[in-house]
Parts: structure tokens; C-alpha cells; sequence
């Protein structure tokens, strides 16, 4: 153990509470309560004084490189009244972790090893040269809700992250595409429904990174979010929490974490239920049968054996019940027997999501060599009930579907520091994937023109499944070439082998990264992607069953959705200027073969994929913030421009007229959002905490093969909160206010057209909500 040397003590208050020695490597600081202070963190910091006070350098910056010894970027406590905005790093070496040590006597040993374990985690798969914003618990905070917040909601403030229906975001014109890590570890890609199962509340900090991503990240290349879920200091906390207001919202949940011995858990749980579960058909302020009720749960546990390794255990529950909204004055298109006059506003229709992962993970540190493997099991499912009368008269179907995911996986990571300018990182990962469709369907007999020919519905029972193999395998080194210039370069190999596709790709990896003073960093980078398609295939033998029915396709085509193909290329430019200003540009480019998309093509709310035979997305990205003592300005905007053509796979989905044009023209794709940004102002003081956001969105696509256009939207949301501390017998008592839609604009976000577009949504009108917050 290290012993606190007085010849260093002058310096001690002026330290941050993490530091780094002169070869970059994590070097804890203790409290003098626990005597453990390496010497080499007390002369680096003495010797290179902080130019800003403590304070002002416990905000987020922009910080990158690797040949100087970072200072410590750790996020400011909400109770401060400094929030975090939004990190943009485009690192040569991994992002060292927000790290918060405990000065407790008798935990701040354990807290202490718990964070070099996280920064451990970090070196194994850091950011190397991808574009990483990051957010923290102070950002969360200022977002509308805050960590009642739905997950989408905390990632529409991230630059190049487009908003849409059903809780979906598009970053960088990628329809889905987004890989979700917990503490490092993949979770397999669930169902594609309107779920938020990621719980806000977990969050320590997200980071989204896109770009090109180094070699260690597969298949899902949009975009990683990596979630470090709640642990360290922040464990040592009790909360129980009741959010509510508007739409009739009624939000409890609680927090319940801390460390005994060897021993780190945190817990939470939430129950929600309000009217408005899916976005209005409507520009009405109460949308028509659209209540949600949903719940979740969360549980973290880490056993460290000692102080090189520990056995960590991930688990979450959600389930969630949704009606499907409806809108009044539906024309009335089929006579069905014993069925008289019937009104759309009464359609019953309903789905309900269950998803349920567990994440084991044993991770190892060393001197040169750590390293981390997880097996993981996912469960998910969605379940969609029509209303069987209704639904025959409006639409001519009516179908209960049932489609679920199982999953089980094995992931492995590890980083040799072979010498001093090479790391070597390497890893294996494989997943099996089983899929099962289950549908009964109501129909009407049709004759070859689409005429009804009977007023007695027709059941076709059918069950289907996929399967599907994922494995891919990596190599790469980070060279430090010359002082501030780092080459990051690998190759991976991947698989994909299915009931429906065999197919695989090497794929090579480069960025270099140059920083040109303390202040100011350039990237550039390459990466050839390989991105299959979810197990979700129909074949043609389901879809013959439909014939002379009312839910008889245009085509028969049911061509198989295969791996997209790709070649990305990114550059970019950071900079801090002084006084906590900080700026990131980036531009990028995509040219892919079989491009993917995803289309909802019925009522139930379920994705389902299809492809292009060529296409391209380019486009940039702008993002800025500022600090200065409580207060806190972060601004993004971003424009993507996209395009596609030849459908060639699952044609069966759409209309022959627009698959002949789009075979011959390129057209824009449904999700493309040209024009997008974010921003907002908060400040804090005493205790206090008071903030304005701002969202704008233009250009998601709708008409015939995606010719129109949605118009633009502008919302504006304002929150206030107060902390009352230590009153008796609570820690803290937290009071707080939300309005959304400070204006009640009244925004489409779709018509109803488009490709893969079934139905009109518009945003939220506005809204309160009160949040009481009791801390134990």
C-alpha cells in the first residue's frame, strides 16, 4: 500500500481526487482517512499546476491524445449546481472513465480499486479514434424528466441523433443499427418494437460512439452505446422516487445500492403508467385508447476476489403493456356477416413486450495484460391482439401475432501493452439467435381485381421460425507513431450464418489520429463494415397462403434480406478554447451494397427488415459546450443526406408501381432527418437547478417512394429542481418541476406514407410533471 508522503501534502487540496502517472496509467487518490496516495500522482500534479480552479476542472471537456498525462474530467455532483454536458472525444487512447472516490474511512479502499478496474474495462475497448459523445448524471439531470426520462429522450441530445415515432432514434441516417453495452458487455439485439427497456435510472454514465469504430466493434455499426451502470460512490444511496403529471402519468420507482466488504449491488425498479404510449394518429391533446403500463427492474452485483480480478452479474426484467392508439372516422371498407355499424374509435387493439438479459462477466487486470469474457442470455417477446371485428371492417385483416427472440453469447476482450508504443487488443465473440413466428389471421376471399367475395372471414394458422449464427474475431494494435500522432489499425472477421443467409467478410480498420497541441486534435479513418439483418425472415410459402385473400401482397417476391456491405470514411477536428469552451466538427461518408432498412408494414408494431441494392449516406456534425462556474450551454446540429435504390429484398412488402421506380431512381430513405440539433442552458446554485432545452427536427421523409417531406418542428422544454439536505431522517429531500412543449406546437412527425410508414403520429403536446425524490 502506498504511504502519503509530506513532502507532497502542500499540494494535496489542490488534486484531484484521480489522477495519472507520466506513462498514462490510472493512479488513485485516497483520502489521508485511508493513507494510500501513490507519490508519482502528487509530483505530476504538483508539478503541472491546474490552470482553472478544481471546480471548473471537474466538468466535461473535449479532452483527447495520449502523451501527456490527462487531467482528471470527472463530472460534477448535481448538488454542486455544475452539470455535465455533452463529452466529445475523438481519442488516440481509451477514455478514461468519469472515476468518483469515495474519502470515507474504511470504503475508500474498495471504491478506490473499483475504479481502477473501470479504467482497466476502458483499455480494453476504448474509442481509438471513433467520434464518442459522452454524458453523465449531471446531463441526465437536465434533460426533460430527468432520470425518469426514457432512454431515447437522454440520447436526442447527442449530436447527429434524429428523432421519430415509437421512441426510435436514427444516428448518422442509420435506421436501427445501435449496439447496447452495459459495462462493456454486448446485449443482444432484442425485438425491434417501442419498448424503452433501458432504464435512465441505471445510468452512470452513456457514451454514444460512431464513426469509424475500431475493429473490436461488429455487426451493429451505427453506433455503440456503452452504458456504465451505477456503481462506486454512487452506490452508497437510497432513493424512492414518485414521478407524475399530465397524460395522467403516476411514475414510482426506487434506487437501493452499497458495498459491503468484498461486495458492490445496486437495485432499481420502476412502474409506470400514463395515457399516452405511443405517439397520437391525432393533433388532439388526449389521444383515443393509447394507456401504457409498463415495469422494470435492474440488478448489479460485483464480487472482487482481489485486487486484480472480480465477477460481475447484470440482470434486467421489463414488461410493458400498450394500447394502440386510434383515430376516430375511419371509412368503413368490408361487410363482414353479423357485424352492423362499428366506429374506428373504438378499435381494440393492443401489444404487450417482455424483455429479460442477464450479463456475466469476470475481468482480470495485469501489468501488461487484461482482459474480460462474458457470457450473456437474452429473452424477448412481443405479443400484438387485434380487435377481431373492428379490424375486419377497417382494414380487412385482422391478425394475432406473436414473434420472439432467444439469445446466448459469449464475448471475450482483452489489451497487451507489448511495448511502449504498441497496445495489442484482441478478442472473440460468437451468439446464437433462435426466432419464432407464430400468426393466426383473419381474411376476406378476394377476386383478381381486390373485390370482396364473401362477407365470412377465412383463419390461416401459420408458424415459422429462423435461426442465426454471429461470430467475428479481431486483431488490432495502437502505435504511437511520433509524439501526438497514434495510428489505431486491425482487421476483424465475421460470419453470419442463418436459415435464410451464409455469408462472411474480413474487414480492416484504420484511424489516425494526430494532436497537434493540448488544445486541438484532428482524426481521420476507415472502416469496411460488415452488418446483417435481424433473424426475421417470411418466405414465400407463408406468403402463398394469403392468396385471393385481402392480405394478398401486390408480389410474391420474398427475396432474403442479406449482410450489408460497406465502406466508411471519417474526418474531424476538436478544440478547447479557454475560459470551458469546447467545439468538435466531423463529416462522414458511407457507400454501401445491400443497404439495410426497417419498415413497420401492418398494425402490430414490429420492424420488420428489408434492403436496397446500393446506397449512401453522407453528412456533418456540429457540437459545442461551454461552463463557467454554475453555468452550463451545450449546442449540436447535424445534416445527413441519404440515398438508395432497388428494394431486393422482401418486396412482398411493398407496391409494384414504387418498386419499379425506386429499381430505376435513387430516392431518399424514410428515416434520412436532414436537419437536426439540439441545445440548452442550465444553471445551478445552492442547491439549485434550473435549465431550458431546445429540439429541432426537418426533412424525415414521407409520400410515394419517400418523395415528400415532413415539415420542420421546434420544442421547446423548462425544469427547476431544489435539493433540501439533511433533513431529518432523510439525506435529502429533492423537489422538482418539468413542462414540456413549453409552447404546445402541434408537430407531425409522420403522415402515414413513406416506405415502411403505416401510420400518423404527431409529438407530445405539452405537458407538467412533479418529481418528489426522498434519499436515504
Amino acid at each position: 500500500m502506498f504511504q502519503f508522503n509530506h513532502k507532497y501534502s502542500k499540494c494535496y487540496d489542490k488534486m484531484p481526487r484521480v489522477s495519472y502517472d507520466a506513462k498514462g496509467k490510472l493512479c488513485p487518490v485516497l483520502s489521508r482517512a485511508v493513507k494510500s496516495v501513490p507519490c508519482a500522482a502528487l509530483a505530476l500534479w504538483c508539478a503541472e499546476p491546474a490552470t482553472q480552479s478544481y471546480a471548473e476542472e471537474t466538468r466535461t471537456v473535449i479532452h483527447v491524445g495520449h502523451t501527456r498525462a490527462p487531467k482528471n474530467r470527472q463530472e460534477t455532483s448535481a448538488s454542486h449546481g455544475s452539470p455535465t454536458k455533452t463529452e466529445q472525444h475523438k481519442a488516440a487512447q481509451g477514455d478514461r472513465p468519469q472515476q468518483q472516490v469515495a474519502a470515507t474511512s474504511g470504503k475508500g479502499e474498495a471504491v478506490t480499486v473499483h475504479a481502477a478496474f473501470n479504467s482497466a474495462r476502458a483499455r480494453i475497448a476504448p474509442n481509438l479514434g471513433a467520434v464518442a459523445y459522452r454524458m453523465g448524471q449531471a446531463q441526465i439531470n437536465t434533460t426533460p424528466g430527468g432520470e425518469n426520462a426514457s432512454f431515447n429522450q437522454v440520447l436526442l441530445r447527442m449530436p447527429g441523433v434524429v428523432m421519430d415515432s415509437f421512441g426510435e432514434e436514427h444516428v448518422r441516417g442509420e435506421h436501427g443499427g445501435l449496439t447496447y453495452r452495459i459495462n462493456g458487455v454486448l446485449l443482444p439485439e432484442g425485438l425491434n418494437g417501442f419498448g424503452q427497456e433501458l432504464d435512465t435510472r441505471i445510468i452512470e454514465s452513456v457514451t454514444l460512439m460512431t464513426g469509424t469504430l475500431p475493429a473490436q466493434f461488429g455487426f451493429r455499426t451505427a453506433g455503440i452505446v456503452d452504458v456504465t451502470a451505477k456503481s462506486g460512490k454512487s452506490l452508497n444511496n437510497r432513493e424512492i422516487s414518485l414521478y407524475g403529471g399530465s397524460y395522467n402519468t403516476f411514475n414510482p420507482s426506487f434506487q437501493v445500492g452499497g458495498t459491503k466488504g468484498q461486495w458492490e449491488y445496486f437495485i432499481s425498479g420502476a412502474f409506470n403508467r400514463n395515457a399516452i404510449g405511443i405517439e397520437n394518429p391525432t393533433p388532439a391533446f388526449r389521444a383515443t385508447h393509447d394507456v401504457t403500463e409498463q415495469g422494470k427492474a435492474f440488478g448489479y452485483a460485483s464480487y472482487r476476489f482481489d485486487d486484480t480480478s472480480r465477477l460481475s452479474l447484470l440482470t434486467s426484467v421489463s414488461n410493458a403493456n400498450f394500447e394502440i392508439p386510434n383515430a376516430a372516422g375511419l371509412p368503413k371498407l368490408y361487410d363482414i356477416h353479423g357485424v352492423g355499424d362499428v366506429q374506428s374509435q373504438y378499435l381494440n387493439d393492443r401489444q404487450n413486450e417482455q424483455n429479460y438479459y442477464v450479463v456475466l462477466s469476470y475481468q482480470k487486470t495485469g501489468a501488461k495484460l487484461n482482459y474480460q469474457i462474458s457470457p450473456y442470455f437474452r429473452y424477448g417477446a412481443i405479443n400484438y391482439s387485434p380487435d377481431p371485428v373492428r379490424d375486419m371492417v377497417f382494414q380487412g385483416v385482422a391478425e394475432k401475432e406473436i414473434n420472439n427472440f432467444t439469445t446466448g453469447g459469449l464475448q471475450l476482450d482483452a489489451s497487451y501493452d507489448a511495448v511502449k508504443t504498441h497496445t495489442i487488443r484482441f478478442g472473440v465473440m460468437g451468439q446464437y439467435t433462435s426466432e419464432g413466428l407464430w400468426t393466426r389471421t383473419d381474411v376476406l376471399p378476394v377476386d383478381a381485381a381486390g373485390a370482396q367475395t364473401s362477407i365470412h372471414p377465412v383463419t390461416i394458422n401459420d408458424n415459422t421460425g429462423n435461426w442465426a449464427v454471429e461470430a467475428g474475431a479481431y486483431l488490432q494494435d495502437e502505435w504511437k507513431v511520433l509524439k501526438g500522432v497514434t495510428l489505431n489499425y486491425g482487421v476483424r472477421y465475421d460470419r453470419f450464418e442463418s436459415s435464410f443467409d451464409h455469408e462472411g467478410q474480413a474487414s480492416p480498420r484504420a484511424n489516425l489520429v494526430w494532436e497537434i497541441n493540448p488544445t486541438t486534435t484532428v482524426h481521420f479513418g476507415y472502416s469496411r463494415y460488415f452488418a446483417p439483418p435481424t433473424a426475421q425472415y417470411v418466405g414465400q410459402a407463408t406468403l402463398l397462403k394469403f392468396a385471393n385473400s385481402t392480405n394478398a401482397p401486390d408480389n410474391f417476391n420474398a427475396t432474403p434480406t442479406r449482410v450489408e456491405r460497406s465502406n466508411y470514411f471519417d474526418i474531424g477536428l476538436s478544440h478547447r478554447f479557454p475560459q470551458g469552451l469546447s467545439i468538435t466538427v466531423d463529416g462522414f461518408y458511407k457507400q454501401a451494397k445491400n443497404l439495410g432498412d426497417l419498415g413497420q408494414f401492418g398494425r402490430a408494431v414490429i420492424l420488420t427488415p428489408f434492403s436496397y441494392r446500393t446506397g449512401k449516406v453522407y453528412g456533418a456534425e456540429f457540437g459545442g459546450n461551454y461552463h463557467y462556474k454554475g453555468l452550463t450551454v451545450f449546442g449540436n446540429f447535424s445534416f445527413v443526406n441519404t440515398a438508395a435504390k432497388d428494394v431486393n429484398s422482401a418486396q412482398y412488402q411493398f407496391p409494384t408501381d414504387e418498386l419499379n421506380y425506386i429499381k430505376n431512381h435513387a430516392i431518399k430513405l424514410d428515416h434520412e432527418g436532414e436537419f437536426t440539433s439540439s441545445a440548452g442552458i442550465s444553471y445551478g446554485w445552492a442547491g439549485n437547478k434550473a435549465y431550458v432545452d431546445y429540439l429541432y427536427g426537418y426533412g424525415l421523409r414521407s409520400g410515394f417512394a419517400n418523395t415528400g417531406k415532413q415539415p420542420s418542428y421546434h420544442v421547446i422544454n423548462i425544469g427547476y429542481e431544489h435539493i433540501f439536505r439533511n433533513v431529518h431522517p432523510l439525506k435529502g429531500l429533492k423537489l422538482r418541476g418539468d413542462v414540456t412543449n413549453l409552447f404546445d406546437e402541434r408537430y407531425q412527425l409522420r403522415n402515414g406514407s413513406g416506405l415502411g410508414v403505416f401510420m400518423s403520429q404527431y409529438g407530445q403536446r405539452r405537458a407538467g410533471y412533479l418529481t418528489t425524490v426522498l434519499q436515504f
